[in-house]
């Protein structure tokens, strides 16, 4: 017989069996679904951070008095396994960047670039515009003149914050997207030089910024940015930490600017050359990187759910493939006495388990493929299509069938013709 009178044969089989196939078929979905649906989503994500973090700006870093972390799952601390890195003695560590050290950056920095200064007021606060009111999520952040430039903020309407502002502390603000939406509506045609109310206090609206866009993870929208001493005269607090924010004119020399701020910021610190820095320069593609790594350990957890339900899955069809053979003896006995091979009928019965692998395998990526993208519908990135994951997924499937089916398959062509007939 030829192969394509065999795999004709195995496929009019497995559609004769159609409880058991599908049963077999669901069983192999599901795992695949759960591995694709998995991997998919992290390439959500992944996409999602990349948005995110290229609106940062690649020519700007920032100083911070403590590193950001991520972490998922165990750690062992950012000096364990890494003799290039070392450790800051803890009575200096985690000290805050105090105003006059951020100020005092600022006027000291002579490299080609732009320097703000700026720090979190809140992370929580509500706005008031009349009766109307934002949920208590609205990030407030004090800034300076150069802060939008170095945030990579756009203005849409009226003006930035200007020097005077800055050194007055007056009461003004410029507002992001979500927060004038939830005020305003659509009516935006008096927004600039508008009332509103934080806490309890006034402000006056000097400027709408331009949309920025949700990371997913944080609308960088919902926020209201007024000067840096106006945060200190109203939102004052004891050990309150200023960030120091800098652009870089040539991207080219980014490098450079970092070491050269490195420098300066241990003078300002007063650190020994034998201290380790006390402060942390973080850029956009480091911070990426950290939460790339997180994923790349979900991923691996992903990886060995869908090895261990394709296990599962092979054990399965194995079971079933070689239920098959004691239900279909006596078929197998009639197909030798016609002049079957056994070469013939192994390879049928290890069609028939490709045949049911690779069905559950396309049904498994389809409903992954689906699932999966639910996140990017979530985090409001583009629809994907994971080729790599749905060619690897149906391989995969098809070496699970085929070493699932080779075990019943030389079971079934051994068996002897004249015992098989006499078989009921």
């Amino acid at each position: 017989m030829q192969s394509r009178d065999i795999f004709s044969l195995a496929y009019r089989s497995v559609s004769a069996n159609r409880l058991r196939a599908g049963l077999t078929i669901a069983i192999i979905a599901f795992g695949i679904m759960a591995l694709v649906g998995i991997l998919t989503a992290i390439d959500s994500m992944k996409g999602s951070i990349y948005s995110s973090f290229a609106n940062m700006g690649a020519n700007s870093f920032s100083i911070q008095s403590r590193a950001l972390r991520i972490r998922m799952g165990r750690d062992d601390g950012p000096t364990k396994g890494n003799k290039n890195v070392k450790k800051v003695k803890t009575s200096n560590s985690n000290i805050p960047i105090t105003y006059v050290e951020a100020r005092d950056f600022k006027e000291r920095f002579t490299f080609p670039a732009s320097v703000s200064l700026s720090t979190v007021a809140t992370t929580s606060a509500t706005v008031y515009r009349g009766e109307k009111k934002t949920n208590p999520n609205v990030r407030m952040i004090g800034g300076d003149e150069n802060y939008l430039e170095s945030s990579s903020y756009g203005l849409k309407e009226g003006r930035n914050l200007n020097e005077l502002d800055v050194q007055s502390g007056r009461n003004v603000v410029i507002i992001g997207e979500d927060v004038a939406k939830k005020l305003f509506g659509d009516n935006r045609k008096n927004i600039i030089n508008s009332s509103i109310r934080v806490g309890n206090v006034r402000y006056r609206i000097v400027g709408l910024l331009a949309v920025k866009g949700s990371g997913g993870f944080m609308s960088a929208d919902n926020v209201v940015i007024t000067t840096v001493n106006n945060t200190r005269r109203i939102f004052n607090r004891p050990n309150m930490s200023y960030n120091v924010g800098v652009s870089v004119k040539d991207v080219t020399r980014m490098d450079a600017a970092v070491g050269e701020a490195t420098g300066l910021m241990r003078i300002i610190r007063h650190l020994h050359l034998n201290e380790d820095d006390n402060f942390y320069i973080s850029k956009s593609d480091s911070i990426a990187e950290m939460l790339f790594s997180s994923l790349s350990k979900v991923t691996f957890a992903a990886g060995a759910i869908g090895v261990i339900t394709l296990l599962g899955s092979a054990i399965g069809l194995m079971n079933i493939m070689l239920v098959s053979v004691a239900e279909r003896t006596r078929e197998i006995g009639v197909n030798k006495a016609l002049g079957a091979t056994r070469f013939t009928i192994r390879r049928q019965f290890v069609y028939e388990a490709i045949i049911i692998s690779t069905l559950g395998g396309m049904l498994g990526v389809f409903l992954g493929m689906l699932v999966g993208n639910l996140v990017s519908v979530l985090l409001k990135t583009s629809f994907i299509v994971p080729w790599l994951w749905i060619f690897l997924g149906i391989i995969t499937c098809a070496a699970v069938g085929l070493i699932s089916g080779i075990y019943p398959a030389i079971k079934a062509s051994r068996l002897d013709p004249i015992v098989a007939l006499r078989y009921e």
